[in-house]
């Protein structure tokens, strides 16, 4: 095994146990703490720019009650001269990015991540994003590419399933939608996560997938999840984000109108309070 492979394997390793053993996490949610502020990404998609305009805007080194919340890093972004997705090569550097700010950068599950657990297919821009990214990774590390494929998997389902505030918002990737509303087993919440949760009729699978939310399905996840505001991504939003109901607000990073949000941990707010608070990345340099 080439020493490369080697180091990349370490990494997601090592941040695949600081994802487990993570000091905020109770079972698979981030329970952050009441003080100090929070920022909060949407899909990044391989978008390395506005991950670096995340990082530049959170500042972690110079603020240390900061929380950054990440999420769907893969399948995006950069191609190699085949076409191939290169959007491991920004999952390797957010690896580092949380181990070099423990407890304080966080990374929950998206549904692509569900897909390439389970070697599924999804499509992205007209292109099956798991072929594309599995060539890439085969192209570039050749015999060792199962290696690393198999420690990206781990390094994914090690992931939280969200993360919550003490002014009780709930940051996830989606929720479960309309027709699944009832199949979700709140316990998934507590229990160590398998690959089978993955699946289509799994409730990490729900978790993740959900689109559309009607306001009755958000008013019944708030009583689930003992919540009153949820943020989420994985729904596309052409101008950076939405209120798409009476408690929930959608962020998107992975194009050049593309959001984060920003906000008090020590405070609670009503959903027009956070609507104020959404940042274009555009303008941060």
């Amino acid at each position: 095994m080439a020493l490369q492979t080697q180091a990349i394997i370490e990494l997601l390793k090592k941040a695949a146990n600081a994802n487990r053993y993570d000091v905020l996490r109770r079972g698979n949610v981030v329970n952050l703490p009441a003080a100090g502020s929070v920022v909060v990404a949407g899909d990044i998609h391989g978008h390395r720019r506005n991950f670096e305009r995340v990082a530049a805007f959170a500042n972690l080194a110079e603020n240390p009650d900061r929380y950054v919340i990440l999420q769907e890093i893969i399948h995006g972004g950069p191609e190699d001269a085949d076409g191939g997705c290169l959007s491991y090569q920004l999952l390797f550097d957010i690896a580092r990015y949380k181990l070099d700010f423990p407890g304080r950068v966080h990374i929950i599950m998206g549904n692509h991540d569900t897909v390439f657990i389970n070697d599924g297919q999804v499509m992205k821009n007209g292109k099956e994003m798991n072929y594309s990214m599995n060539v890439a990774l085969k192209r570039q590390f050749n015999e060792d590419s199962g290696e690393i494929k198999l420690a990206i998997k781990e390094m994914l389902l090690s992931q939280p399933l969200a993360a919550r505030t003490e002014s009780r918002i709930w940051i996830s990737h989606s929720l479960p939608d309309n027709r699944n509303a009832d199949k979700i087993d709140v316990e998934i919440l507590n229990r160590k996560l398998t690959s089978e949760d993955c699946d289509r009729d799994g409730s990490v699978h729900y978790l993740t997938w959900g689109r559309k939310h009607s306001q009755k399905t958000l008013d019944k996840m708030a009583k689930l999840f003992d919540a009153d505001i949820f943020v989420l991504g994985h729904q596309t939003q052409s101008r950076g984000w939405s209120k798409a109901g009476e408690n929930l607000i959608i962020i998107a990073s992975e194009h050049s109108h593309g959001c984060l949000l920003a906000f008090d941990l020590a405070k609670s707010y009503t959903i027009e309070e956070l609507s104020e608070l959404i940042t274009p990345l555009a303008s941060i340099s």
